[in-house]
């Protein structure tokens, strides 16, 4: 079977986005798996599946596959390539697009500047919700690691984050700490694991181990989580630049119960077909 895709990225977070709007596209982990490796494959970080939609009052419905083969709630990065390749490809014509998701509706709006302004819906912080193994809420909670404690965050933006502060990002065990982190026993579904560093109260810069996939250049939901814990830590302003090694996310987020609002860009790499 030939499969058509689009290699898309946003901030260097790279997708391979499958039109399945027409027919159904499934496959099992392994075929996804085999879709993702940069070796044998196509290469990315996640595949991004756009279906019909299936909730009322949505246009469309989005499927998130990490480079593992397992699906999860929520991408914010692939998003804002969404928007662009449904409006790139017809599928429609307005700027903003309700899509439903695992984790419930996100609103991606394609701004005249080209950049890609999504709503991520508000923060969890409830432990249950993240999901999270705590006896009760708090800002900020000590992990045991193989090297020691660590003080994380929580958060739910739709998928779990575990964000800690680090002095240097530079220099930061994420790789070390990230594997541990990921697969702690207190989140229970798994997690992603952002290390940030506050530069002053506009400015963060971010590394991401995303649960599935590794460290990635970008991480959307992983900058959102990031911006709502410093600011329950008091260190952060309500908007702020998120600098990745992949690009910059602007992030606003104006408090508890309201959403976070996430900028940035999506760009189209190539297109092409690869036999499944």
């Amino acid at each position: 079977m030939k499969l058509a895709f689009t290699k898309m990225h946003g901030a260097g977070n790279d997708f391979v986005v499958i039109d399945a709007t027409r027919e159904p596209v499934a496959f099992d982990a392994a075929t996804w798996r085999h879709l993702a490796d940069r070796h044998l494959g196509i290469g990315c970080d996640q595949i991004l599946v756009v279906e019909r939609p299936q909730l009322e009052g949505t246009d469309f419905h989005y499927r998130i596959f990490n480079a593992d083969g397992g699906e999860v709630e929520q991408c914010g990065n692939g998003a804002r390539c969404f928007v662009r390749f449904v409006r790139e490809k017809g599928l429609t014509d307005k700027r903003e697009i309700r899509v439903g998701t695992l984790a419930g509706i996100i609103s991606p709006r394609l701004e005249d500047d080209g950049r890609v302004t999504v709503d991520m819906g508000a923060p969890r912080l409830a432990p249950a919700d993240v999901p999270f193994l705590a006896p009760a809420r708090a800002d900020v909670y000590l992990l045991d690691l193989a090297g020691g404690p660590v003080e994380v965050s929580a958060v739910s933006m739709g998928n779990p984050h575990a964000v800690q502060v680090v002095a240097d990002v530079e220099t930061a065990p994420v790789l070390e700490q990230g594997a541990q982190i990921e697969s702690h026993p207190r989140f229970p579904k798994r997690v992603n694991a952002g290390f940030m560093q506050v530069v002053d109260r506009r400015t963060l810069r971010l590394r991401v181990y995303e649960r599935g996939a590794g460290e990635t250049l970008a991480c959307g939901t992983g900058a959102c989580a990031a911006v709502v814990a410093g600011n329950l830590r008091g260190l952060l302003d309500a908007q702020v630049d998120v600098h990745t090694r992949g690009g910059v996310l602007t992030i606003a987020w104006a408090g508890e119960g309201m959403p976070v609002r996430m900028t940035g860009p999506a760009v189209t790499v190539f297109e092409g077909t690869i036999e499944t």
